[in-house]
Formats: C-alpha cells, sequence, structure tokens
C-alpha cells in the first residue's frame, strides 16, 4: 500500500476522535477571542496564514542541514536552528486554529501532523542544547533526525491540503463548474428580503447552489458553497459583523462582506465567490465577473 493509501485509511479511524474531540475542545478555549483565531486564520490576509508562516522552521532547518555538512558553517546552523525552534510556536498556532475547523478526517491526520512536529521540535531542541554543551556529534544526529521527521510530517500536511482540500477555497471549485452566461433567478419579488435564498446555475451535469440575498431593489449572488469547507450559505443567515452587512455560513459562522464577498470573521480566509448582477424586466439575472470567464 502507498503512503497516500496508509494516511487514508488513518483519516478513517474513528477511534481517534476520543482523544482528538477534547483537544480540539481545548484548542478553541484556548484561541479566544475570535479576533484572535481570525488573526491565526489569515481571515485579514485573504489566504491561509499557516502555510506561509512554516515557511520559516522549514526552511531554517532545512538550511542548517546544508550548512552542518560544512564544517566551517556550523556555527551559522546552530543560529538557524534556533530560527526554525523559534518560529515553529507562531507555526504551531497558526496550524492549530486551522485544525480545530476542519472535518474529522482531516483532524485525525492534522493530530497525526502535530505529533510529529512537536517529535521534530523536540529533536532541535535537543540538538540545541547538546550544542551548546559541545557536543556536536550528538547535536548535528538530533537535528538531522529532526528533519528526517519534519519531511515525513509536511508530506502529512500536503496530503491534507491537496487530497483532503483542507486548504481551498471550496468556493472557487464550484465556480469553476458554473456556465459564465447569464443566469435568470427568476423574478425580484420572489426573493425574501434580508435572508439568504436558493437559486441554481448550469454547471456541466450538475446544478451549482446560488445564494441570493435581496436588500431592497439590491440582490448579492454568491456561490453557494462557503469557501471554507463548503457549507450551505443559502441556509445561513444575514447579520452586521464589523459594521459590514454579511452573509454568514450556518456550518462554523464564517462571515463574507455582502458587498464585496471578502471574509470579516473565520474561520475562513479565501473570499467567497461573487457574481455580478442586473436586472431584465424585473428579473435578477446574475453571471460569474470576467476574471472567471
Amino acid at each position: 500500500m502507498s503512503l497516500m493509501g496508509i494516511l487514508d485509511r488513518v483519516a478513517d479511524v474513528q477511534t481517534f476522535d476520543k482523544v482528538i474531540e477534547p483537544a480540539r475542545r481545548a484548542v478553541n478555549a484556548a484561541l479566544r477571542p475570535q479576533a484572535v483565531k481570525d488573526l491565526l486564520h489569515g481571515t485579514w490576509l485573504g489566504h491561509s496564514l499557516h502555510p506561509v508562516v512554516v515557511q520559516v522552521p522549514v526552511g531554517s532547518w532545512i538550511s542548517a542541514g546544508l550548512l552542518d555538512a560544512i564544517p566551517p558553517l556550523r556555527p551559522a546552523a546552530t543560529v538557524l536552528i534556533g530560527t526554525g525552534v523559534a518560529a515553529a510556536v507562531p507555526a504551531s498556532l497558526t496550524g492549530a486554529a486551522d485544525w480545530s475547523e476542519q472535518d474529522a478526517g482531516v483532524r485525525r491526520l492534522g493530530a497525526l501532523h502535530a505529533v510529529a512536529n512537536s517529535a521534530a521540535l523536540g529533536l532541535y531542541v535537543g540538538s540545541l542544547v547538546a550544542r551548546s554543551k559541545g557536543r556536536g556529534t550528538l547535536g548535528r544526529v538530533l537535528s538531522y533526525a529532526g528533519l528526517g521527521i519534519a519531511s515525513g510530517s509536511a508530506a502529512i500536511g500536503g496530503h491534507m491540503s491537496y487530497a483532503q482540500s483542507s486548504g481551498v477555497s471550496h468556493s472557487a471549485t464550484a465556480a469553476r463548474a458554473l456556465t459564465s452566461d447569464w443566469i435568470d433567478l427568476g423574478p425580484l419579488d420572489d426573493l425574501p428580503e434580508g435572508r439568504p435564498a436558493l437559486r441554481t446555475g448550469p454547471g456541466g451535469s450538475v446544478a451549482v447552489p446560488l445564494a441570493a440575498v435581496r436588500r431592497g431593489t439590491t440582490v448579492d449572488v454568491f456561490i453557494g458553497a462557503c469557501s471554507h469547507l463548503a457549507g450551505p450559505l443559502y441556509e445561513g443567515r444575514v447579520e452586521e459583523v464589523r459594521g459590514r452587512d454579511c452573509l454568514v455560513c450556518p456550518w462554523h459562522s464564517s462571515a463574507f462582506d455582502l458587498d464585496s464577498g471578502s471574509p470579516r470573521r473565520g474561520p475562513a480566509a479565501s473570499p467567497q465567490e461573487k457574481l455580478e448582477v442586473r436586472m431584465e424586466a424585473g428579473r435578477v439575472m446574475a453571471r460569474l465577473p470576467g476574471r472567471n470567464r
């Protein structure tokens, strides 16, 4: 069986949830207030923050491994290992924030990812201690062992991102299936005021759900799958979040600005795909903007 097949099996082991669920609740309780979680999610950035900050420890440790192979450069390797250890703290916080809001399969693999990263971090800390005591050979052995474990953990993280879609915008994925033509969403008068309504657009073999929100004579239309985990936005609600009218996902309470689709509250970090709208004889017409055609 391939490594990817093994990881898929791990993601299906429900027994792990007995340990993972209390840990998830503890993370959500610790990362408060909401503004702190939004900072860690990258809601303000428009992109998940974790893959950005994780480049610092990974890059530092890989570089340290190269420098350790050249005796005159080993003091610089020690500095890089220390940099990676320090940078691992914010990297782990952003990862924990994202992990706590994922579905069960991703959380199971994420727990394995976290354990491996913790083991690698422990080995690097041990390497720093050994080097400080003049035991350079032991320090190098520990750091190379840490690099090996961190590399394996990175493979797990990649599987979570690409095979399990933990970091993608599900809204953008759904938008790619939607026609680029104008879509007739029906009469304006059929839309309820101030709450989302389900409409659909042609998307090849299946219809693509849309969420339409009427505000007087204005209609905002979004891809119906939340960018975070494809929650049904058309079953959500409209509320004011940080001074803006937002469409709120019913699953994890991500909030998207009705005017722009940008996230105003996490866990969503990616914007929600919004359609352009025009009126024709009292009927609502919508289509994807030109950048998606």
